[in-house]
């Protein structure tokens, strides 16, 4: 594999449950060249976010774990002194008094508390459920979020290249136009255009360079990559990206004074280069969207995650209201223990067996935890039915934009050419005599517009692409689940014994 990437695997000691340090740390290599899904790998490795919606998966399954628990038993151990007074003394006349040492050891069980556990349990197991959606979530925006700074620097690097294709035009022209001044053939004026057109071709070119720099800056966070070394990046199937950075030939001004002579072949006198090699943007193509708008909103409501966490919150609120609404209930617990004090006259001494059946609660407090527990599932319900809403309108302002742009980008392609064209002939035409440098500048004005319109789209096109298959949460060629995460906490935690056996080896031959 081309792409140079240094992955360092920080193994930290894990306790059970997902954990944050299991993920890859990966860094970027000095002149790496990275393609789309290595820089989606780094953000994901990297993300502190993700690596907060892996804590909160392992918040999520401790909760199940604490809910369950009531149905194991409670141990309760104590140990104190206890104050005996005994009869009173014959020589001293007082009451005689004894500290003796008391222990005491219980075991109880609940045994039934008419489904308030049950419903506690089924309602962490859905919480956790919607922890796992919102990581699938957080990682679908992670993607997105790369992806958008991706084809920003796409956008930003062609840019760049119809920038400094603009300055050659005008250095060509300025050269020329030089060369027209001493000969008398052209006026000052022109000569003062090609110069000031040539100032404002560079400056412009410092700014796209400048915008270049700033998108890199981006992408590195969206990849949270701080202090990253020089790196390049790939071009995409829909974001093919040629080099037009072609020195301009001025063969054809070999002599001065047979500048007003028509050459034999107009265009090889007025570009060495040809179109094809002018295009920032070459063998452009893109596979054209498979599903209607319809079955996007069908594909959507059955992959969004964030959609399926507030359906199992929705779940998990009802539990809770039936939680709530059982709190009068009582508990039936059983228990056994035993207790010993140092005095053959404590009654309590010995084993002892108990049956239980108990319930403390507010009436008041119960009817309103259960109203607020009844408001938030509704509030749960209402935030679904909203999710559902924006859905809808969300993919058909993404599905309408990337359907216009498909139409539009042929269009921009041809006109970049017709542009050229133009440009061609009205440069022939002023080298000749039979054009000015107004109509000359019009059609570099117009070339480069068409060149970075045409950029423009492309650029629109892969976002607004990205953003419906984000909308309807299309799965990822580079992506991570919860599933690998499992997985690679295995191998951590196989790592992990290996080590410590080592480890304790090692100690074993240093004692010897």
């Amino acid at each position: 594999m081309k792409t140079k990437i240094k992955i360092f695997l920080l193994i930290i000691g894990l306790i059970s449950g997902l954990r944050v340090q299991a993920i890859q740390t990966v860094q970027i290599e000095k002149n790496a060249e990275l393609g789309l899904n290595d820089c989606i790998k780094i953000a994901l490795n990297n993300s502190p976010v993700v690596r907060s919606s892996i804590l909160n998966l392992d918040i999520a399954k401790s909760s199940v774990g604490v809910a369950k628990s009531a149905y194991f038993p409670s141990l309760t151990l104590g140990a104190g002194y206890r104050q005996s007074f005994g009869e009173r003394s014959h020589n001293r006349g007082s009451y005689q008094t004894r500290t003796l040492p008391s222990f005491d050891a219980s075991l109880s069980q609940l045994l039934w508390n008419f489904g308030k556990t049950s419903a506690n349990i089924r309602m962490e197991k859905f919480n956790k459920i919607a922890a796992e959606y919102d990581f699938d979530e957080t990682v679908l925006t992670t993607i997105f979020n790369v992806k958008l700074q991706y084809y920003g620097v796409l956008a930003a690097k062609s840019l760049v290249e119809v920038a400094k294709l603009n300055v050659q035009i005008n250095e060509r022209n300025y050269q020329r136009t030089l060369a027209y001044f001493e000969e008398g053939i052209r006026s000052k004026i022109d000569l003062v255009n090609a110069e000031v057109n040539l100032s404002d071709s560079k400056i412009s070119l410092v700014q796209a360079e400048n915008t270049y720099k700033n998108a890199i800056v981006t992408l590195n966070n969206a990849m949270y990559v701080a202090y990253a070394p020089e790196y390049s990046i790939k071009n995409t199937e829909t974001f093919n990206l040629a080099n037009p950075y072609v020195p301009m030939s001025l063969t054809n001004i070999e002599n001065y004074k047979k500048l007003l002579e028509l050459p034999d072949d107009v265009s090889n006198a007025v570009y060495a280069v040809q179109a094809e090699k002018s295009d920032v943007l070459k063998d452009y193509s893109f596979e054209k969207y498979p599903h209607t708008f319809e079955k996007s909103v069908i594909i959507a409501k059955e992959n969004r995650p964030d959609l399926k966490a507030l359906n199992a919150t929705v779940k998990a609120m009802r539990q809770y209201v039936l939680l709530t609404k059982r709190q009068y209930l009582p508990n039936l617990t059983g228990g056994v223990g035993y207790s010993y004090a140092n005095n053959r006259d404590y009654a309590d001494n010995g084993m002892n067996v108990s049956l239980n059946l108990s319930t403390t609660f507010n009436m008041m407090q119960v009817k309103n935890e259960v109203d607020i527990a009844n408001s938030q599932l509704n509030l749960a319900k209402t935030e679904v039915d909203l999710l559902n809403q924006n859905l809808y309108f969300d993919i058909q302002s993404a599905y309408v934009d990337m359907i216009q742009l498909e139409k539009q980008i042929p269009l921009l392609e041809t006109k970049v050419r017709q542009t050229l064209e133009n440009l061609e002939l009205a440069d022939g035409r002023y080298m000749v005599g039979l054009g000015d440098y107004i109509q000359l500048q019009d059609a570099r004005v117009n070339y480069n517009n068409a060149q970075s319109s045409y950029v423009q789209a492309v650029y629109n096109y892969n976002v607004a692409r990205a953003t419906l298959e984000r909308e309807i949460a299309l799965p990822q060629e580079e992506t991570l689940t919860v599933e690998d995460v499992k997985d690679y906490q295995k191998d951590l935690k196989k790592q992990e014994k290996e080590q410590t056996k080592n480890l304790k080896k090692t100690k074993k031959k240093d004692n010897v």
